[in-house]
């Protein structure tokens, strides 16, 4: 049969044989996943076994099965295939397709591949985290060991530029699929009330009465599947089969999914498992759902979450490709032909929304950091740092960040770092609780508590719903990972738990009874009136993500002796001193913690002065520095200087930014607000003048003005010009207006009685002009006190005439 990607198979085996790199891009249909390893083998590019990598587990026995009907054998003889829990493969085994995570594995393993050949990455654009590694691995071998090794990547709807460049690869491209897809697009947008399954099956039925052939029908999750399932039951013929197809299901029950059906139609409900590498034959139909269920990783939770959202355009093209595969098709699509372009082109990369735990163990035990790879897209770095936090949390890095014996115990079992810490250091509880963790939850409607679902793998009685295959497929994987566990380790679930979890105990806050505080700063609730509510400590495994409180959908109880028994170096008592914004005073506590859980907190009385100052430092910051009255004439003072080469900085924003400075040493006892009103902080501020800088500032900016009669009368400095007030008759003789920091001082001149009479910035001008009006006023008002006719010329007093002169 010849298919689309014939015509340009001799660009592809030139671009190998002179660049040993190549990018190719092929339509959905055009037959690069069977054809392109089976012609390299066919010419001889290679002694090496050719390792082509798939992103799914049935796609790569999919791909190998198909390629072995080509040759006319079975799988295991010149084309076999690894995925995890199955192979099929051989000393004659060529060609090996395998599954992304098990290329990282041999890699890490031997990094000169010894006996490979060729390394093909099959539906890049799904970008996998597994997929960038290996590509950047990979491209780090074939620069420094390799350099006759051969490297393709691959895809319908891979945006080629970037990977080439990154490849230095050339770009071969296919133009056309096996057949032509005609698309169909809604006429108008769905309402937001439309019931989503229901339209889904409405379009099915649909696109069966216009169409021919069967359909595959894409949507989100298995949930979706299940209800739609439900809905078209009902509605089409009896001799229409419909099979589900996602990834949880077991291998046989996939197999049958996309196997012919016995006679009439079919109607396959598909996750994204069947956008690729899959041929279902007899599909004519696809219909698109719209939507798409990947992992999206929270930051600031520290959890990944499941979230729905709307397919690319790469997706849509991947999707609509299935019906093009054996013959002419439709695809149907659930959005109007406007609402087409508004699609994103792309999903994200894995390495930008993903749990970056395991990718950071990997880079680990390669020994290299992420910037000295080189990746499509690289990790983003605080999200990197936040993995390796967890990591070092394990024991699988130490405080330099590099792999620890125990890490590379846990690099080499196929779990997520959390998952396999508990299954090296727990017993035969910790394989079932591994698989269970590994696996959607078996128990529907029942209690969150872990034991109940640990009990159903057991064969157990439980209440709520057992999904009965799920429970099949975790007691195969609890089976397979007994072999990796510690036959001396705890049995305890609620310690096993913790060991994966540590964290995310839980303790229970006070006077609340369903909410807890995690270990690892967050906060959690348990909705709905659970049992595990009542618990104090708890071990939270499953959390919506929520950033704020996150509700827990499934955990155990802790006892306090496992929690002190099982971190017993990282349980510690601290002396805690703080400002509480609450009670407006300095708290001093002696806690016992674990991470952030205050499993014990007594009153710490004699806590050191020292101590108390410091964090008093933090109240000063609210409360703000709040000056008496001579402490603010100080800084008004001191404002005068701003700018003066070698005078201090006394802006409130450097004061409050150097508190410890200044501040800290002069605090005594002050411990609240209350005293905080009532500190004297002139000593303070003056001590950050030496002798000369205080000379300086009373120069130039005194903070009194002295009197022809020696008086000392301070100088108010609030205001845009400093001023005194002062008795008239106490600045006779004053032939020079007073001045300050270089400006005129305001004068208010006072009568006897302590009365202004006049305001002046000009005493001299005062004496020569208005003076004598005032001084025909005083000498009425208070004719006891001395008024002469030039004041220049007369001595300053404050007394008055004796009586009867």
């Amino acid at each position: 049969m010849h298919l689309p990607i014939d015509e340009v198979m001799p660009d592809v085996l030139d671009a190998l044989r002179t660049r040993q790199r190549l990018v190719l891009q092929a339509p959905p249909g055009a037959g690069k996943t069977t054809r392109v390893p089976l012609a390299m083998l066919e010419a001889g590019l290679t002694t090496g076994r050719i390792l082509m990598l798939e992103p799914r587990r049935l796609a790569a026995r999919a791909a190998a099965e198909r390629m072995a009907q080509t040759l006319g054998e079975k799988t295991g003889q010149t084309v076999g295939y690894r995925v995890r829990g199955a192979s099929e493969v051989s000393k004659a085994t060529r060609i090996e397709v395998v599954t992304e995570g098990i290329l990282t594995r041999m890699m890490q393993d031997n990094p000169e591949l010894p006996g490979v050949g060729a390394v093909i990455f099959d539906e890049f654009h799904e970008r996998s985290l597994n997929a960038d590694l290996g590509l950047a691995l990979c491209l780090e071998i074939a620069g420094a060991l390799r350099d006759d090794l051969l490297l393709i990547a691959m895809s319908a709807t891979l945006d080629a530029g970037p990977i080439a460049a990154l490849m230095n690869a050339p770009i071969v491209t296919s133009q056309g699929r096996s057949f032509a897809v005609t698309p169909r697009w809604l006429d108008k947008p769905l309402p937001k009330t439309t019931r989503y399954e229901q339209t889904v099956a409405d379009l099915v039925l649909h696109a069966l009465a216009q169409s021919e052939g069967s359909a595959l029908v894409f949507l989100p999750g298995e949930g979706e599947i299940r209800r739609v399932q439900n809905l078209l039951e009902r509605q089409v013929p009896k001799d229409c089969v419909i099979a589900p197809l996602f990834g949880a299901m077991d291998f046989k029950a996939q197999r049958s999914a996309i196997n012919p059906a016995p006679s009439g139609r079919k109607i396959v409900l598909a996750t994204s498992i069947a956008e690729t590498s899959l041929t279902i034959e007899g599909i004519r139909i696809v219909v698109d759902g719209g939507r798409s269920r990947r992992a999206e990783f929270n930051p600031n939770s520290g959890m990944s979450r499941l979230v729905t959202t709307r397919v690319t355009q790469a997706e849509a093209t991947q999707r609509a490709g299935r019906a093009g595969r054996m013959s002419e098709g439709v695809a149907y699509k659930l959005w109007t032909k406007g609402e087409d372009g508004a699609l994103a082109a792309y999903p994200p990369a894995e390495i930008e929304s993903g749990d970056l735990s395991a990718f950071a163990l990997e880079l680990a035990l390669w020994g290299a950091q992420a910037e000295e790879l080189e990746f499509v897209t690289p990790p983003h770095a605080g999200r990197l740092g936040e993995a390796k936090s967890l990591l070092h949390m394990l024991g699988a890095l130490d405080v330099q960040h590099r792999i620890t014996p125990h890490g590379r115990k846990l690099a080499k079992l196929p779990l997520h770092p959390r998952l396999a810490h508990m299954v090296t250091l727990g017993g035969r509880n910790a394989a079932i609780l591994a698989a269970i963790l590994s696996e959607r939850d078996p128990l529907r409607g029942g209690p969150l508590d872990l034991i109940h679902r640990v009990r159903a793998v057991e064969g157990g009685r439980v209440a709520g719903e057992v999904h009965h295959a799920t429970l099949a497929r975790i007691r195969i994987e609890a089976k397979r990972l007994a072999r990796s566990t510690n036959h001396t380790g705890t049995e305890d679930i609620g310690t096993l738990a913790a060991l994966a979890y540590p964290d995310r105990i839980g303790l229970r806050r006070k006077g609340a009874a369903a909410r807890f505080v995690l270990s690892g700063g967050k906060g959690a609730v348990i909705e709905g009136g659970d049992p595990l509510a009542g618990e104090r400590l708890i071990v939270a495994t499953d959390l919506d993500g929520d950033p704020r409180e996150a509700r827990i959908r499934q955990g155990t109880a802790l006892s306090d002796a496992a929690l002190r028994t099982t971190f017993a170096d990282q349980i510690a008592w601290h002396d805690h001193c703080h400002w509480s914004r609450r009670e407006g005073r300095v708290e001093t506590r002696r806690q016992e913690r674990l991470g952030t859980l205050v499993l014990d907190d007594r009153s710490w009385s004699d806590a050191p002065q020292e101590a108390v100052a410091a964090a008093m430092l933090e109240g000063v910051v609210q409360l703000g520095l709040r000056p008496d009255k001579s402490a603010a004439r100080f800084l008004r003072r001191a404002a005068l200087m701003a700018g003066q080469p070698g005078f201090p900085d006394f802006s409130e924003t450097h004061l409050l930014a150097t508190l410890e400075d200044w501040l800290l040493p002069h605090l005594g006892t002050t411990r609240s607000t209350a005293d905080w009103k009532r500190f004297d902080m002139l000593p303070a501020l003056k001590s950050r003048l030496d002798w000369d800088q205080q000379q300086q500032l009373d120069r130039a900016a005194p903070g009194h003005f002295v009197t022809p009669l020696g008086r000392r009368i301070a100088i108010d400095y609030d205001g845009d010009t400093p001023q005194i007030a002062v008795r008239l008759q106490e600045m006779f003789g004053v032939t020079r207006h007073p001045s300050v920091a270089g400006q005129p001082l305001q004068v208010t001149l006072l009568s006897p009685a302590q009365r202004p009479v006049q305001v002046t910035m000009d005493l001299i001008g005062f004496w020569d002009g208005s003076y004598a009006d005032v001084q025909k006023d005083m000498r009425s008002q208070y004719p006891r006190h001395p008024w002469p006719d030039d004041p220049r010329q007369s001595d300053p007093t404050l007394k008055a005439k004796p009586r009867g002169t």
